[in-house]
């Protein structure tokens, strides 16, 4: 029974069912994150702490997946699994030394009371609610729209696989680093971002990275070369990032203190669904 229960098909469906309750999960971490940074880091250190944000997200990318198949090769499976555990577990435990903040105080137009409580509203009222304050916000929805349909058209790392194995003919190590390409870009420029931040001109600069990015792409489809390939994904990856940090900035300097779940939330629907659906 044991045998039959774990037959290939058995293992594969139980791995879909765990990412699709992550993906659940993360519907709910990402949104909560972003909004918690805003209600930690002063006004003034906004920017510098949603770049910072950025760096060290994409920075844990690229390590965790290298060290993951380092420790899979020196420990095994089991006792890596049991290393991300235990991090797991120890993030839970930092995230626990926040102190509770007490509800975001609104003011209400021609209240005498003056600051309020927001009420308490139903599920599909707060998504109508974020999603009528982006599409009101020109900025905001350009910021995530131009963002969502590059990836969405543009995105490669689903093919990633089939370049290095079929195309450029790399071998596994070949496609390490060409799995981490993007990501090696995102991060440089992430660094260069937090050292020297963008100070004017973030619109104009995003619809420049934007096409930059495109670009990248077409010429990845193209180049049968490998150094290349890692070239242009390198810099792809670059003007990701600037299109990233600008996205997130946008989002936190535009957003109110109370609705920044909700269009976290929104920014979510864009943004990942994107990258899912183009993939």
């Amino acid at each position: 029974p044991t045998q039959d229960f774990l037959h290939t098909n058995h293992i594969a469906w139980f791995i879909y069912g765990v990412f699709f309750f992550t993906g659940i999960l993360r519907s709910f971490v990402g949104p909560s994150f972003s909004a918690m940074i805003a209600t930690i880091v002063p006004k003034n250190l906004l920017q510098n702490a949603t770049t910072w944000n950025q760096g060290t997200w994409l920075s844990a990318s690229v390590t965790g997946h290298a060290i993951g198949g380092f420790l899979i090769a020196f420990i095994g499976i089991s006792s890596t699994l049991l290393v991300i555990a235990s991090l797991i577990l120890l993030s839970i435990i930092f995230l626990y030394q926040l102190k509770p903040k007490p509800p975001i105080q609104i003011a209400i137009e021609g209240s005498d009371v003056g600051l309020t409580k927001p009420p308490e509203k139903k599920t599909w009222e707060s998504i109508k609610e974020g999603l009528a304050f982006v599409f009101q916000t020109k900025a905001l929805l350009a910021a995530m729209a131009l963002d969502m349909f590059a990836v969405l058209f543009g995105g490669a790392v689903a093919m990633i696989p089939v370049f290095a194995s079929d195309i450029l003919k790399i071998g596994p190590k070949g496609f390490g680093w060409l799995n981490a390409a993007t990501d090696i870009g995102a991060i440089f420029i992430v660094v260069i971002l937090t050292l020297w931040p963008m100070k004017r001109g973030q619109g104009r600069k995003m619809l420049i990275a934007v096409a930059g990015f495109g670009v990248c792409i077409v010429l990845f489809g193209i180049s049968k070369i490998f150094w290349l390939s890692f070239f242009v994904l390198v810099l792809a990856g670059i003007l990701d990032g600037v299109s990233v940090v600008v996205r997130g900035t946008v989002m936190q300097l535009l957003t109110p203190d109370h609705m920044r779940g909700r269009v976290s939330s929104v920014s979510g629907m864009f943004v990942l669904s994107s990258n899912e659906l183009g993939q």
